[in-house]
C-alpha cells in the first residue's frame, strides 16, 4: 500500500482588504479582529497545529504587515509584563519556531486560486492544506484534524463540506457526490454558486482543503473565471478523475466571520462557552433582551 506524504504545510490567504468591516479594518487587518480575546486568524492557526501541520504560509498584501508582527516577539510588551509579574503564557499561542511562519505577497487581487498559486515555491512537491480564516470552524477534533485523518486513509485531494438547505446553495461551491462512506464522500464534480435547480447536492465547500501539488500547475495555466478572478474551484475540478478526490462532512459548527452577523454570532457563541465568562455573558444577553422586550 502506498504511503501518503504527510501534510506539513498550510496556506492562509489573508491578502483581502476587509471592506465589509470598514472603518474597523482601515488600519487593522480583518484577520486580527478579536473573537472574544483571540484574533480571528488564531483560531485557524490552532486548528492547523492540532492537525500536525508545522509550517504556516501567509499570502498577504499591502497594508497587512500587522499580521506578521502579531506573531513576532514583542520585547517591550514581554519585558513590561515580566517586570509586573504578569503571566506570559497568554502569548504562547503567538509564538512560532523560526522558519515555521512564512509570508508571500499577492500583488494583485486576482482571486483565491491566484493567492494559492503565489505560495507555489514554498509548497514545492508536497501536499498542503488551505485554511480560509473567515470560516471559523469549531469541533472536537477540529475540522483540519478530521480532514488529515481522512487523508491518511484515502490520500489524494479533500475538501470539507457542510450540508445546508437547498435554497442556500447558490452562495457557495457545491460538490457533485459519488459513493459515501460515513463522513467521507467521493467527489465527482464541483460547481461554483449554482442555481438551485442546477445544484448537484446540498453539500457546500466550507473553507478547508487538502490538495496535491499538481494543482499549482493547473493554476499556472488557468484563465480567469467567475468575477474575472482565477478560481480555485476550477483548478480543483480538473483534478477529478486524475486523482482521488473526496469530501469530508465536518462534524462541528461553522461561523461565517466574513460577514458582520456571522462575526457577532461567533463572538457570542464562543463567549457563552467560556468557563470564565459564559454565565456572565448569558446574564448580560438576557438582560439586554429583556430590556428590548419591555421597550417594545
Amino acid at each position: 500500500m502506498a504511503i501518503n506524504k504527510p501534510v506539513r504545510k498550510a496556506v492562509f490567504p489573508v491578502a483581502g482588504l476587509g471592506t465589509r468591516f470598514l472603518p474597523a479594518t482601515k488600519v487593522v487587518p480583518k484577520e486580527l479582529l478579536p473573537i472574544v480575546d483571540r484574533p480571528l486568524i488564531q483560531y485557524a492557526i490552532e486548528e492547523a497545529r492540532e492537525a500536525g501541520i508545522e509550517q504556516m504560509i501567509f499570502v498577504t498584501g499591502r497594508g497587512k504587515t500587522a499580521l506578521v508582527e502579531n506573531y513576532d516577539i514583542a520585547f517591550e510588551l514581554e519585558a513590561t509584563m515580566r517586570s509586573r509579574g504578569k503571566d506570559l503564557g497568554v502569548l504562547d499561542a503567538t509564538r512560532f519556531t523560526p522558519g515555521n511562519l512564512i509570508t508571500v505577497r499577492q500583488q494583485q487581487p486576482l482571486g483565491l486560486g491566484h493567492a494559492i498559486w503565489c505560495a507555489r515555491a514554498i509548497i514545492g512537491d508536497e501536499p498542503f492544506a488551505i485554511l480560509l480564516p473567515d470560516e471559523l470552524m469549531v469541533g472536537e477534533p477540529g475540522c483540519m484534524r478530521q480532514m488529515v485523518d481522512a487523508y491518511d486513509r484515502v490520500g489524494g485531494n479533500l475538501v470539507s463540506v457542510l450540508e445546508v438547505p437547498m435554497e442556500s446553495v447558490s452562495s457557495y461551491g457545491v460538490i457533485a457526490p459519488g459513493a459515501a462512506d460515513g463522513a467521507l464522500t467521493e467527489v465527482r464534480g464541483l460547481v461554483e454558486k449554482p442555481a438551485v435547480a442546477d445544484a448537484p447536492s446540498n453539500k457546500i465547500v466550507s473553507g478547508r482543503y487538502i490538495l496535491q501539488p499538481e494543482v499549482m500547475q493547473l493554476l499556472e495555466a488557468q484563465e480567469s473565471g467567475a468575477g474575472g478572478e482565477i478560481q480555485l474551484t476550477d483548478a480543483m475540478a480538473k483534478l477529478i478523475g486524475d486523482q482521488a478526490f473526496h469530501a469530508v462532512t465536518f462534524a462541528g459548527r461553522r461561523y461565517d466571520c466574513g460577514s458582520k452577523l456571522g462575526f457577532v454570532e461567533a463572538t457570542l457563541a464562543l463567549a457563552l462557552e467560556r468557563e470564565d465568562m459564559g454565565a456572565d455573558v448569558r446574564a448580560i444577553a438576557e438582560r439586554l433582551l429583556g430590556q428590548r422586550h419591555a421597550a417594545s
